[in-house]
């Protein structure tokens, strides 16, 4: 059985979302392309922006990694406006976001009005009421390796819909099979109902 890897950074893995490096030539494998807030450069602006969108070729799955985060050092301003361009672009292409967020829930929720492509979280593991808060305005959230051992996430996950959870590896060394076996486990479903709950979810992110 393949299980999808819904956020990845093995350019070798075919069954999952290869998260493409800002400049990247994209490999021959499903991917998404985005602007991190790490990675903006104002000054270059215009030149990330066409990077991102000549560089959407027939894998790209998604838009992102892209979104808000306090920690970085870039104007809030100034990534709220990459953040804006992007769900734009996502709106065009009628193509998923791959959100990346910290500290900054209730601002992407703000934003969640201007796309009409369904946006996922990736690597959630916050709290309780922040994954309510997501789910009510018709997020996905997609969960990796601390669902393995993090027991308030598993607590999360397991009032999660299924039909509203991703699985991702993210950049960490371990195999995808692991974190699904888990997840069935709490799910209380088998295997293949949750691959299979999986693949229609990328269907529906995918076909509307």
């Amino acid at each position: 059985m393949e299980f999808f890897d819904f956020h990845h950074h093995k350019n070798y893995v075919r069954d999952g979302i290869y998260n493409l490096n800002i400049g990247e030539i994209p490999p021959d494998i499903p991917y998404s392309i985005g602007i991190h807030p790490n990675d903006i450069d104002i000054r270059h602006k215009e030149q990330q922006v066409d990077w991102l969108r000549t560089t959407m070729f027939e894998n790209c799955f998604a838009i992102g990694e892209c979104g808000l985060d306090s920690l970085v050092p870039i104007d809030q301003k100034i990534q709220e406006d990459f953040f804006l361009q992007q769900i734009k672009i996502s709106n065009e292409v009628k193509k998923p976001l791959i959100i990346h967020c910290v500290r900054k829930f209730y601002k992407v929720i703000s934003f969640k009005k201007k796309a009409e492509q369904a946006m996922v979280i990736h690597g959630f593991n916050k709290k309780k009421q922040i994954a309510e808060d997501l789910l009510a305005h018709n997020f996905y959230l997609s969960f990796g390796k601390a669902v393995l051992y993090n027991l308030s996430l598993q607590d999360i996950l397991k009032n999660t819909p299924t039909e509203k959870i991703f699985l991702e590896t993210d950049n960490e060394d371990f195999k995808i099979e692991e974190l699904y076996r888990k997840v069935s486990e709490l799910k209380g479903i088998s295997l293949e109902q949750l691959n299979k709950q999986i693949v229609e979810n990328l269907h529906t992110i995918t076909n509307g």
